[in-house]
């Protein structure tokens, strides 16, 4: 079954989106539902650079994306650890 989510990648990780990204946003097809962590995997993004993960604006822990499964009509969006101060 594929379906269809909306991955967000923010500063640095932008670079792991695929073609036709606009912005920071790409819509990509999944071939099943897959976890969280299955997707970082699959975009290549350094597991240790996904900082704060949300779907549908909702926070991810690093402990349960390996049991969240994506969704129809998900959006996954990722930023990596920021210094600042």
């Amino acid at each position: 079954m594929v379906l269809k989510i909306t991955l967000k990648l923010f500063a640095g990780l932008s670079e792991y989106l695929p073609d036709g990204a606009h912005r920071n946003s790409v819509e990509v097809a999944l071939d099943n539902e897959q976890s969280i962590s299955q997707v970082i995997e699959q975009f290549k993004v350094p597991a240790e650079q996904a900082h704060l993960v949300l779907v549908n604006g909702v926070y991810c822990a690093p402990s349960d994306r390996d049991q969240n499964k994506l969704k129809e009509g998900d959006t996954l969006a990722i930023w990596p650890p920021v210094a600042g101060g």
